[in-house]
């Protein structure tokens, strides 16, 4: 029913409820399914319960020929279950799905709410080598982890994501000692398990409290470390093997993307997953052409025609807005602008060509998107929509940077004009992406100009912004989600950036304090879609065209983790900091291939809801901000 920990009494591990009024018994942890050949089965409430002094057996027959034994035992400090399916039946049983319900309450219900009671789930399935951390989203011990000591579990999938659950939940977690049926090739492929009558199939795991993440690694036994997930093609990978491990299989390294590590020990088998890249350039150059020859609506009249839009990889077609805010030719689609300036900057690609799109855009964002009152709308369309602000900075840097390139004073006003009107439009309640930098990046190049007394008045503002969070504590505002990673990446470089402008006791502490919020949101997985990437479950819904929910890893705005770490004051600041931000923007390049291809949405658990996951979905939308904010972050170290 629950983990209670003496020393955070408040935080709910797992989903309750009288609380979550979403959850209920079906989906209770130790729950699940079946999906066999003699058909398919859950389990809820025993069949028949045995109470001893130190354990529970309970025992449940889901299907005809199928019984499931599950023993609870407390043995000193950690508590274990031992779950047994045996084929009780006169002929062969084929399973080909087994789900259990490990229903960790990752749920953002406020900011506060959050960081007070709710925990991350941490999750790999590797095989012997799987685990479940369910980590204090305040990133505060005790956490709690669970362990696979026999057996093993090959994918996670996600239920209960829908339009009544929204953004602000992530959704009951399934665990599977294999998911084949309903997506045989996810996380590398999924098992099929054959019983022999009489025979059995084991998973037995421990939970635990632990103080500190090194502490739970440590207990995981692991039969190897990857001390790096991701290196260049043709390079060889640093494996450590425990020992009595060996790799099972070559790991290719030739080609661009993500490669499994097999290892096996003892006769068990695991598996880790990392990344062999490209080189930067050589993908950036690949979208600039993508960009140029697919995103653009040349059918359009000018200046509209300049935009840029979605475009479903399938077919190559450019997707129309159909109403659909997230498939705007504004917003998050100006990313696609902001890399061909950072590739321009550095004469990549065709720089004619580059410096006649960048105009068009221009053009075109002025037209389009400015309003008078310095408001950005989310694309060309009249579409009635609320005021949303975080298209402010991102337009407002791009004009500083077309400044930067070709010297117009126009742009450079308009970029700190869409940054000063974003004030009078509340930006002093919001914590905006990119909007630190922006206003960091405008004050300088207004003082390069001349333009002391304006660019002082930005910095001004940006510090009273600062250290109006510093009052807030944890009581940080709503935005499009209760509480999320791009949240609390801007809050730590909101801090950061203050700080380093006008250095305050008050700002460095509170910096330090929002720091093990980031970190939080980012695992330890030795996978490279997983391992220091912050938790997205929402974006295939709205910016994808298979509107799927679930986990989305890489998310292109983890980079903002990244970019905050590089950020921070030297007293904050370590080698696991730097290490961390660029492994979090090389991870980011798996989304994209060598041929400009790309995904917004990596939808990372087995299925969603029993629909098959596990892929990218099709559509190229706004996922060039991970490699825009790369070479953007890059400039000048």
């Amino acid at each position: 029913m629950a983990f209670r920990h003496a020393s955070d009494p408040d935080r709910l591990h797992l989903l309750d409820e009288t609380v979550d009024t979403w959850h209920g018994p079906d989906h209770g942890w130790g729950a699940g399914f079946a999906i066999t050949s003699r058909g398919s089965g859950r389990w809820q409430t025993p069949t028949e319960t045995e109470w001893h002094p130190d354990d529970l057996t309970a025992r449940h027959h889901p299907l005809s020929g199928l019984e499931l034994e599950i023993r609870r035992q407390v043995t000193g400090e950690r508590y274990t279950e031992t779950y047994t399916w045996r084929n009780t039946g006169d002929e062969p049983l084929r399973i080909t799905g087994l789900g259990l319900n490990v229903p960790i309450r990752d749920v953002y219900d406020t900011a506060a709410g959050a960081l007070a009671r709710s925990c991350h789930a941490h999750v790999f399935t590797g095989g012997a080598w799987s685990w479940v951390l369910a980590e204090p989203m305040s990133g505060t011990p005790p956490l709690l982890g669970v362990i696979v000591r026999t057996g093993a579990l090959w994918a996670y999938s996600i239920e209960s994501r829908n339009s009544v659950t929204w953004s602000d939940t992530r959704g009951h977690l399934l665990l599977h000692p294999t998911d084949h049926a309903r997506n045989p090739e996810a996380f590398g492929g999924q098992p099929v398990l054959d019983l022999a009558p009489g025979e059995e199939n084991v998973l037995a795991w421990e939970v635990g409290w632990y103080d500190d993440r090194e502490a739970f690694l440590a207990a995981t036994d692991a039969p190897a470390e990857l001390p790096s997930l991701t290196v260049p093609l043709g390079t060889e990978l640093d494996v450590h093997l425990a020992g009595g491990a060996v790799l099972t299989s070559p790991i290719p390294s030739s080609t661009h993307g993500v490669r499994h590590v097999e290892v096996e020990r003892d006769g068990r088998r695991s598996r880790a997953a990392v990344a062999f890249l490209a080189p930067v350039r050589e993908l950036v150059e690949a979208r600039l052409t993508r960009i140029l020859g697919e995103h653009r609506s040349q059918e359009r009249p000018e200046p509209d025609r300049y935009a840029f839009l979605p475009v479903d990889q399938r077919t190559g077609l450019r997707q129309t807005q159909n109403g659909w805010q997230d498939w705007s030719d504004g917003a998050e689609r100006v990313g696609m602008a902001v890399l061909l300036q950072q590739a321009r900057r550095r004469d990549w690609g065709d720089t004619e060509v580059l410096d006649e799109a960048l105009h068009g855009f221009a053009w075109f964002a002025r037209e389009r998107l400015v309003e008078v009152d310095g408001s950005v709308r989310r694309g060309s369309r009249p579409v009635p929509e609320p005021l949303r602000l975080y298209n402010s900075p991102w337009l407002a840097h791009f004009f500083h940077d077309q400044f930067a390139l070709y010297g117009d004073l126009a742009d450079l006003d308009l970029a700190a004009r869409l940054l000063e009107e974003s004030y009078t439009l509340g930006a002093r309640d919001h914590l905006l992406i990119g909007h630190p930098e922006a206003m960091r990046a405008v004050a300088a190049t207004l003082d390069e100009q001349g333009h002391g007394a304006r660019a002082k008045r930005l910095r001004d503002i940006l510090t009273e912004h600062a250290l109006g969070f510093v009052g807030r504590g944890t009581a940080l505002p709503r935005h499009e989600v209760s509480y999320e990673q791009s949240m609390v990446a801007p809050l730590v470089s909101l801090f950061a950036t203050a700080y380093d402008l006008a250095p305050d006791e008050r700002l460095l502490t509170a910096a330090r304090t929002a720091l093990p919020w980031l970190r939080a949101f980012g695992g330890p997985q030795p996978h490279v879609r997983l391992r220091d990437i912050g938790i997205r479950h929402w974006d295939g819904y709205w910016f994808g065209i298979e509107r799927l929910w679930g986990d989305t890893f890489p998310h292109y705005w983890s980079v903002l983790t990244a970019i905050a770490l590089r950020q921070l004051p030297k007293s904050l600041a370590d080698l696991d900091t730097e290490r961390v931000a660029d492994a979090i923007f090389a991870a980011n390049l798996v989304d994209f291939t060598p041929d400009g291809l790309a995904t917004c949405a990596f939808v990372m658990p087995s299925c969603v809801d029993g629909r098959p996951a596990h892929r990218p979905d099709p559509l190229m939308n706004d996922q060039d901000w991970a490699l825009a904010l790369l070479l953007r972050s890059d400039v000048g170290r």
